[in-house]
């Protein structure tokens, strides 16, 4: 048999092995480079497969620890955490809920707007979903709120931290992004490319994720207009309104002016990702102190917080390039780039195929896992397309989203169920997040007929 059909047979049979060990219950990174090193070893025996072609790894792992763009990733988890223990969420949610409270489906609106500014100022998911978890969905319980529309409006807003700047998800995918164009760029006779940055991709993603709080909020007031009694309102008792707008001031001006700081500085050139990102945590340690809250034992709370989740990322991008070595050695990118580069409707039905790919794979795979296994194989043929790199990672983003909300691996389910009460079925969180997906689904659909939604804002910054 020909060397090279058996070298892609072994590289799709890769593949679908990762998912079948995951299914089983294995660890992620440890999976893929796992079942990688299985495969090579398959690979050697039939004389497909070169085992120094490991030896490029120690070098793509130094490449991690001493890329500057990467730097950002553990600040802005920093910022995160120390945001979320510093209580602003909290604060944040109770104010907002009062502010709100006299409409029909107000606190479901103000856990969506919560929910924006949390992820504009700490993007880290589970911390999010768990405080509205804690705070808002007992509030929205005790209202008379439909447990489906309660959860699916918490879990949902928890997510916004994926797409909304400064996401860990977009630094990761505008570092790998701006490798492969360059690349690709070279390999077809460009040797001056124009370069794509993290900030292209923050400048990107900021419409989108104004648009996914829009599509949000819409369902909310269609709730309250066609089905009063899923959202009923909860008026302010009189003696709370006199400070309510001192409450406000309060609860918004420290987030607002720390978003300001960091994602201004990006998106105006003044700074780095990860000079932005420093700032955001020295800032956000301010904001602790002001609340009193930044003592010994919170700081150590947050590092520890810090290196346990950049660690766990760190260490599947390590497997990941256990996985793209052999994958690609063993002609695996040449399959991909033949199976997407012949369907018929060109680079978008291209693009809409790798779309629905890893909307599947998020029912069984985490947002990292994701883009670490698919962005190296399918990018290099979608980009070589004429595919725009940063419209590309912002799509992605969104879609991505999905990941955390659809079961039976959801996280942002399973950190509302950890939260949420004892009588509260499971099936009706999963259910509650029903019509958020769709309406992500329904954001993907829009950018895909209307690019310029996430093109116009780089390109005008660009001037």
């Amino acid at each position: 048999m020909d060397p090279v059909l058996i070298g892609e047979i072994l590289a799709a049979l890769m593949f679908f092995g990762v998912i079948g060990f995951l299914l089983i219950g294995f660890p992620v990174a440890f999976t893929l480079a796992g079942v990688s090193l299985l495969f090579g070893t398959v690979g050697l025996w039939f004389g497909v497969f070169d085992p120094s072609n490991f030896g490029s790894l120690p070098n793509r792992y130094i490449g991690f620890m001493t890329n500057e763009v990467l730097v950002a990733v553990p600040l802005f988890i920093f910022m995160g955490v120390m945001l979320e223990r510093s209580q602003i969420a909290e604060q944040l949610l109770l104010t907002m809920g009062k502010l709100f409270g006299n409409l029909r489906g107000g606190l479901g609106i103000s856990v969506i707007l919560v929910g924006a500014m949390l992820a504009a100022s700490t993007g880290v998911v589970g911390a999010t979903v768990v405080t509205m978890g804690l705070i808002s969905l007992p509030a929205m319980l005790r209202a008379g709120y439909d447990p489906k529309l309660a959860t699916g409006v918490i879990c949902a807003s928890g997510t916004l931290g994926q797409i909304v700047p400064p996401s860990t998800v977009l630094i990761f995918m505008g570092d790998m992004l701006s490798g492969i164009n360059s690349q690709v760029q070279m390999a077809k006779g460009n040797f001056a490319p124009v370069p794509v940055s993290v900030g292209d991709l923050f400048a990107g993603a900021l419409l989108p994720g104004v648009m996914l709080v829009l599509l949000y909020l819409i369902w909310v007031i269609f709730k309250a207009f066609t089905d009063p009694a899923s959202c009923p309102a909860t008026p302010v008792p009189p003696d709370q309104r006199t400070s309510l707008g001192r409450e406000v001031l309060v609860a918004l001006v420290p987030p607002l002016l720390l978003i300001l700081a960091v994602l201004g500085s990006i998106l105006g050139g003044i700074a780095t990702p990860t000079e932005a990102a420093s700032v955001g945590a020295v800032g956000a340690m301010i904001l602790a102190a002001l609340r009193l809250r930044l003592s010994f034992s919170v700081l150590k709370a947050t590092v520890i917080s810090t290196a346990t989740i950049t660690s766990m990322v760190f260490v599947i991008l390590l497997g990941a390039s256990v996985f793209s070595v052999v994958f690609r050695m063993m002609g695996g990118d040449n399959l991909v780039h033949e199976f997407l580069g012949t369907l018929p409707g060109g680079r978008l039905a291209a693009v809409a195929v790798v779309m629905i790919i890893m909307f599947f794979l998020g029912f069984i795979l985490d947002t990292f896992e994701i883009i670490f296994i698919v962005i190296p194989i399918t990018a290099p043929v979608l980009l070589a397309l004429d595919v725009d790199p940063v419209w590309l990672g912002v799509i992605v983003g969104v879609n991505l989203q999905t990941s955390f909300l659809t079961p039976p691996f959801g996280f942002a389910l399973f950190y509302l169920r950890g939260v949420a009460p004892d009588d509260m079925p499971t099936s009706a969180i999963y259910r509650g997040i029903i019509p958020f997906v769709a309406l992500q689904m329904v954001a993907i659909v829009l950018l895909f007929a209307f690019p310029g939604i996430v093109t116009w804002l780089p390109r005008l910054l660009a001037g």
